[in-house]
């Protein structure tokens, strides 16, 4: 599935290229702040909160609002950033990080298939303040030009992986972010263990975030107890019955919140690891 897509990606990045040449697009970018590695570097924990409204295995996820409704659902409940995907494939569009700008001011995360650095300028000028690098699409030399050109431009870079071959190809590079995906990219099955059998692999100076299969408080805080930095949730947000609440339980992970009639304390627990 992850070739198909690319192979699909490639003749509209193409088309992108000629409709507008990279000589235009500069003309109307202005560099960027690194507000997303400033706001990793500020906060003990991170919750990235997916606008996400489709995949391309399970189809429509969310059917209630629309991608800058859930920007603003995140923003005003406890995430620290957004990822905005821009691929047809989840049902997106690179004028959605413009709505989502329009009603947040989180750093914004473009996800997408990067295979072509006109997609770091075309990020940037919408207004992105970060983009995500799949090692699994990428070359080594395209890996290490890509996070040069973004770092020009002002854009952080989410170096993503999913086995530990790829995680060792990154660590070669100057990547600070990396994300561990739990996706299995021949199955698209998630399982959280992913992240914690890599970890034993990840350089200790670097920052790294789990994605995908994340569900619960008590996933967000098995995560942050071995040592994660934060967490980048689409489907169990948006599919959630209770969109708001379930932002503020992975952006607090470790608080227990119970009520009791008309009356909501917070209580200052843990959620054990089982």
């Amino acid at each position: 599935m992850l070739n198909k897509i690319v192979a699909e990606r490639r003749p509209a990045v193409e088309l992108s290229k000629r409709q507008m040449p990279l000589k235009e697009l500069e003309r109307d970018i202005s560099p960027g702040h690194f507000i997303f590695s400033k706001a990793i570097a500020e906060l003990g924990w991170l919750l990235i909160a997916e606008c996400k409204l489709a995949s391309p295995a399970k189809g429509r996820l969310c059917q209630t609002h629309s991608v800058p409704e859930l920007a603003q659902i995140y923003s005003t409940n406890g995430a620290a950033a957004l990822s905005v995907h821009t691929s047809p494939h989840f049902c997106g569009a690179l004028g959605d990080i413009e709505k989502v700008r329009a009603v947040s001011r989180l750093p914004i995360l473009r996800k997408d298939f990067i295979i072509d650095e006109y997609q770091l300028y075309e990020a940037r000028r919408a207004g992105a303040d970060a983009v995500l690098l799949i090692a699994a699409i990428l070359e080594d030399e395209e890996l290490v030009r890509f996070q040069k050109v973004a770092y020009q431009l002002g854009l952080d870079c989410l170096l993503e992986v999913h086995d530990a071959e790829e995680l060792r190809r990154v660590q070669e590079t100057p990547a600070q972010i990396i994300g561990i995906n739990n996706r299995n990219l021949k199955t698209f099955v998630t399982d959280m263990e992913n992240t914690f059998s890599l970890l034993q692999y990840a350089d200790k100076d670097r920052i790294f975030i789990s994605e995908s299969g994340i569900s619960t408080g008590q996933d967000a805080f098995r995560l942050k107890k071995a040592g994660l930095r934060g967490v980048l949730v689409g489907e169990s947000l948006v599919k959630a019955g209770d969109i708001a609440a379930r932002t503020r339980e992975l952006a607090n992970p470790g608080v227990v919140r119970e009520s009791y009639g008309n009356f909501n304390s917070t209580i200052g627990g843990t959620y054990y690891a089982r």
